[in-house]
């Protein structure tokens, strides 16, 4: 029987670390703030303000794939390392080239280079908490990811305050009702008369740039302090324990049960809707409830908390009521959220709308990685989740897209909405069709 080691380290604190690294990862989630700026900067369209952020959420999905292979390998400590690195030397290239070469330079920096260093760097810290707190995999592996989810909430405390970007933030607000009202009306815009000077613009690049460098120094060192436990590690009185030594599938053997499609499938379908609305999180308040963005930004960036408390309190909760019923209770939430969003035009009741959504958007990322290692094992859980988050990769395109190409159409996000809610209540089926494997991995059979 397997003891519980005594000498292996504080595991709340090895989480701690993993949960800072996750917050300097979570600002991708701030996106929406600077979407307004670049179109108003640099005469973009809504889909082309948001692609910066698709393609970042996209290539975090193959970074995850990768990050989770390696650290399989060599341990969480090294990979996420280099993915910090990568994630905010992409988030400062993209500073300080974006005004001057253009467009594909924040595509290439901060969408293809810096997503991809965060999927590396969010993949490991998950899996090797998961083997932390084999007791409790639920808690532990949403607390990590609580973290990411509030990257943020602190992320949009702070840059509205930002006397510069608060600036370029106010008068990108007059070039956006000015565009909006002209394509209902059917007449030209001429943006020359509301575009941001050169200074606003570069204003809001160095923002970039210090950003970038942060998250370097600060998820960097915290990134030193990962490590997994020791083979044989237990604790006392674990309820999971013998699950979490028992034989584990191998990610080929995963690629080829329908349970991991359906596990995909799940992830997939939360992340589109929830990720439609923080794509576009600061446009769409503004479009409800006709704020300025200086209000908007810190609201959303208040909300945002619930992006982090859902994956904690989700996850929790599936360790109580199991993980498909959880994610059948996030989707019927969500449906009724999404039927009735369109009609709220006060912040408030766009402020609970939100953190409900965020709430159970978050909470798809808290119950998922005990959800993969409860069907595969935890053996091979780095390389297994880091598949099945190439769904978060997909849906970070497609729902930020179905928003952003409405809203280019139509002037508006509403139509978005209903056909979302329509999908979510569809989806909410899924769970009592993907049942555990009953079949034993390669492992145990030979």
């Amino acid at each position: 029987m397997a003891s519980t080691p005594t000498s292996t380290g504080n595991r709340w604190g090895i989480a701690l670390a993993g949960v800072i690294v996750m917050i300097c990862l979570g600002t991708v989630y701030s996106w929406s703030i600077f979407t307004n700026s670049l179109i108003a900067g640099f005469n973009w369209s809504q889909q082309g303000a948001t692609t910066p952020f698709e393609l970042a959420i996209f290539f975090l999905g193959l970074g995850a794939v990768f990050g989770g292979r390696w650290q399989d390998r060599v341990g969480p400590r090294t990979v996420t390392i280099v993915g910090v690195i990568l994630w905010g030397l992409g988030v400062a290239l993209a500073g300080l080239g974006t005004q001057a070469i253009g467009q594909w330079w924040l595509y290439l920096t901060y969408g293809i280079i810096g997503g991809f260093g965060n999927g590396m760097a969010y993949v490991t810290p998950v899996a090797m908490v998961t083997k932390w707190f084999p007791d409790r995999r639920g808690l532990g592996s949403g607390l990590v990811v609580m973290g990411f989810g509030l990257g943020a909430f602190f992320y949009n405390q702070i840059v509205p305050k930002i006397a510069i970007f608060a600036s370029a933030a106010k008068a990108s607000g007059a070039y956006i009702t000015a565009r909006d009202a002209a394509i209902k009306a059917g007449t030209v815009f001429d943006p020359s008369t509301y575009q941001l000077s050169h200074d606003q613009v570069a204003g809001v690049m160095s923002i970039f740039v210090v950003s970038g460098v942060v998250f370097i120094v600060l998820g960097g060192l915290c990134a030193f302090l990962l490590k997994n436990p020791p083979a044989g590690y237990s604790v006392a009185g674990a309820t999971a324990t013998a699950a979490a030594h028992a034989p584990s599938f191998t990610p080929g053997e995963v690629l080829k049960m329908p349970q991991f499609y359906g596990l995909w499938l799940l992830l997939f379908l939360n992340v589109t809707a929830g990720i439609m609305i923080i794509a576009n999180a600061v446009p769409i308040i503004i479009e409800l409830t006709k704020v300025s963005a200086a209000v908007a930004a810190p609201a959303y960036g208040f909300l945002a908390i619930f992006n982090g408390l859902g994956r904690f309190f989700w996850g929790s909760v599936s360790d109580r009521i199991g993980r498909g019923l959880t994610y059948t209770v996030m989707y019927l939430i969500q449906v009724v959220v999404f039927f009735f969003l369109g009609g709220f035009h006060s912040l408030s009741l766009v402020g609970v709308a939100y953190a409900i959504v965020l709430l159970c958007y978050g909470g798809g990322f808290g119950v998922m990685p005990s959800f993969n290692a409860d069907f595969f094992g935890t053996k091979f859980l780095g390389a297994n989740y880091g598949m099945i988050l190439t769904a978060w990769g997909l849906a970070g395109v497609v729902g930020p897209f179905i928003g952003a190409r409405i809203k280019d159409a139509t002037g508006s996000f509403h139509g978005a909405l209903i056909p979302v809610a329509i999908m979510l209540l569809v989806a909410a089926v899924i769970p009592f069709l993907v049942k555990k494997p009953t079949n034993l991995p390669r492992e145990a059979a030979a």
